[in-house]
């Protein structure tokens, strides 16, 4: 469950000074607990020691940048992110997203916005932890899915997918033969599909389908369900 509001930690990774200080005041007006990391390299030994209900971070980080931090925590925890950025290219954010990032906010952008990203997450990752079902392996013919460690085989071979890849893969697998929409994936996957675009689904299925499927042009277990969206079969 998610903690009550002033119980809420929430670790800022940010090396504007200023930037930092104004995110602090509001999220702390708001009732949140709030620590400052001003690199990524502070903010790993911060969260070596302790992981906070939420982690704010910048994408271009001194000494660790955001998105090797991200990668580095979604190792070892699905705490909440949101990834702050100054690039507005699409391709960046996609790669934030693809790491795991939960939602991304570009700068300069209003702190009561971000405020109310972060109630937004927690909502959604309250609801998810409250209904969801007991997360099992899943075992088809010749792939194998954990969702304990994260980790997919086929053919009893690791294939190295990313965090956004391996939660699309399980929510399909988990369904199988259900035809989910992408305004659905992206609800579901990346939490939202008011800020990004549901091509984002269509590449990260075409990707999936390069690592395993044994013909990515004719896949037999990522079908396209023309008009709809996309399913599992198993």
């Amino acid at each position: 469950m998610i903690s009550r509001m002033n119980e809420t930690r929430v670790l800022v990774v940010e090396d504007e000074p200023s930037l930092a200080e104004v995110v602090s005041l509001y999220l702390k007006r708001a009732g949140y607990q709030v620590q400052i990391a001003a690199d990524g390299k502070q903010a790993m030994t911060i969260l070596e020691k302790q992981i906070p209900e939420f982690v704010i971070l910048d994408l271009m980080l001194p000494e660790v940048d955001g998105l090797s931090l991200t990668r580095w925590l979604r190792d070892r925890s699905n705490v909440p992110i949101i990834m702050v950025t100054a690039r507005r290219e699409e391709i960046d954010r996609i790669a934030g997203l693809e790491m795991g990032a939960d939602d991304y906010v570009v700068k300069p952008f209003s702190p009561q916005e971000l405020v109310s990203r972060v109630r937004a997450v927690l909502r959604r990752t309250g609801r998810e932890q409250a209904g969801a079902e007991p997360e099992r392996d899943l075992s088809f013919q010749d792939i194998h899915i954990s969702p304990v460690t994260r980790t997919v085989t086929l053919h009893e071979s690791p294939i190295e997918l990313t965090a956004k890849e391996f939660d699309l893969l399980y929510l399909l697998a988990r369904h199988p033969k259900q035809v989910f929409t992408r305004e659905q994936l992206l609800e579901r996957v990346w939490g939202g599909a008011e800020y990004i675009d549901p091509g984002t689904v269509t590449v990260h299925v075409r990707r999936l389908r390069e690592k395993i499927e044994s013909d990515p042009s004719s896949p037999s277990r990522l079908l396209t369900v023309w008009g709809v969206g996309y399913k599992f079969e198993s």
